[in-house]
C-alpha cells in the first residue's frame, strides 16, 4: 500500500482514480500530476516502482492538498460567519450559500429528513 499526503491509496485501483481519494485532488488535477511526472494512468498503486512513488510526491508539494487545505477551507468560512458576510449568514444557519433554492430542495444542507404534517381528523357527527 502507499501512502501519499497521508492517505493510503489502495492497491487495487489505477494510480489517476487512487489520486483522488487525497482531498483536493480530483480527475483533472490527478491527469495534470501523472502528466508532469509521467507516470502512465492506466498503472495499479500496487505496480509503483519506487522512483514512481517519489516523483509523485514531490509533485504533491507543490499543490495544497489534505490538511492544509481543510484548515484553509474552515477559516474561510469562519471568517466569512465572523465579519456578517451574506455567505457568512447562510452558513451559520446551514442554508446553501451558493445560490440554490431554499423553498425546497435544501434537504441535505439544512440538515434533517422530510418531517410530514400529521393527518387532520375528521369530525364525525
Amino acid at each position: 500500500m502507499v501512502r501519499l499526503a497521508g492517505v493510503d491509496l489502495k492497491n487495487e485501483k489505477r494510480i489517476d482514480v487512487a489520486l483522488c481519494y487525497i482531498y483536493g485532488i480530483g480527475q483533472s488535477l490527478s491527469r495534470k500530476i501523472l502528466q508532469e511526472t509521467s507516470v502512465k494512468p492506466e498503472i495499479r498503486v500496487k505496480d509503483l516502482s519506487e522512483s514512481d512513488v517519489v516523483k509523485l510526491r514531490d509533485a504533491l508539494r507543490d499543490y495544497t492538498v489534505e490538511g492544509d487545505l481543510r484548515r484553509k477551507v474552515t477559516l474561510d468560512v469562519k471568517r466569512l460567519i465572523e465579519i456578517g458576510s451574506y455567505r457568512g449568514q447562510r452558513h451559520r444557519k446551514g442554508l446553501p450559500c451558493r445560490g440554490q433554492r431554499s423553498r425546497t430542495n435544501a434537504r441535505t444542507n439544512r440538515k434533517g429528513p422530510k418531517r410530514t404534517v400529521a393527518n387532520k381528523k375528521v369530525a364525525t357527527k
